[in-house]
């Protein structure tokens, strides 16, 4: 099975003098959920735009869907959609038109995305906004936009930063439903977040940096046991951390 997301010995970012990633290597399979987690300035949204083609390997390879952008820039962008920490709307369009244009934009069956849009509306309680534009939208509701575009596609790579922030907790049990129905169809998620009891009950895999660097890699568990046998993701990440920031000292 050909993996949504393999990177391989990537290391780039903003000046070859200096990268920010340092050899990176991890896969996504389809149907996964991979967190991936760290400290602000750890790699996290270098990483990401890597992924997205919005940024070039110093060295290394990004493949999505099998694929890298130099070889097939059009199936590449299609494989995959991104939903960021800030909601980003074109002020004149409608909640409704938003979808309409991701729709166009991938190429989706015009009935298909109807029923999937009024799906997505409901699960999300976006009924009644659909014809409102962003500015009239609590931020909350505009995540809720972000999220359902993306899942309108549930192309073979979903890639989500801090999805949970500003989500009501009625908002955040329908993400939770639609991305374990979006996973049952086989479309893989990369999710970035700073809430790791969420990724520790979750994720099926996760991708722990610091500093550019793999620190730790695995299911939950076997985070937890890289980390010395912490009991909770959070203090397993914490020790790993540590562990690194002293030069990387082994637990015992």
């Amino acid at each position: 099975m050909i993996p949504a997301l393999d990177i391989e010995r990537l290391t780039g970012g903003y000046s070859r003098r200096k990268p920010v990633l340092h050899e990176l290597t991890f896969s996504v399979r389809p149907g996964e959920l991979t967190g991936l987690i760290g400290l602000n300035g750890a790699g996290k949204s270098t990483t990401i735009k890597h992924i997205l083609g919005l940024m070039l390997p110093h060295s290394g390879e990004v493949r999505v869907a099998g694929v890298r952008l130099k070889d097939d820039r059009d199936k590449f962008r299609a494989s995959c959609a991104y939903v960021p920490e800030q909601p980003s709307l074109f002020p004149n369009l409608t909640v409704a038109e938003h979808l309409r244009w991701t729709a166009m934009a991938y190429g989706l069956e015009e009935r298909k995305a109807r029923e999937r849009t009024a799906k997505l509306a409901e699960l999300f309680r976006m009924d009644k906004a659909m014809n409102n534009l962003p500015d009239t939208l609590s931020k909350g509701m505009k995540q809720k936009v972000m999220l359902m575009n993306a899942l309108l596609v549930s192309p073979p790579l979903l890639i989500i930063d801090e999805p949970f922030l500003g989500l009501d907790p009625l908002a955040t049990r329908a993400l939770l439903g639609a991305l374990n129905e979006a996973r049952a169809n086989g479309c893989a998620i990369l999710l970035s977040s700073h809430i790791l009891p969420a990724l520790e009950r979750r994720a099926d895999s996760l991708i722990v940096l610091h500093q550019g660097k793999i620190v730790a890699s695995g299911t939950p568990d076997e985070v937890k046991a890289a980390a010395g046998g912490q009991p909770t993701l959070d203090d397993a990440f914490e020790a790993l951390v540590e562990a690194a920031e002293e030069g990387g000292r082994p637990f015992v």
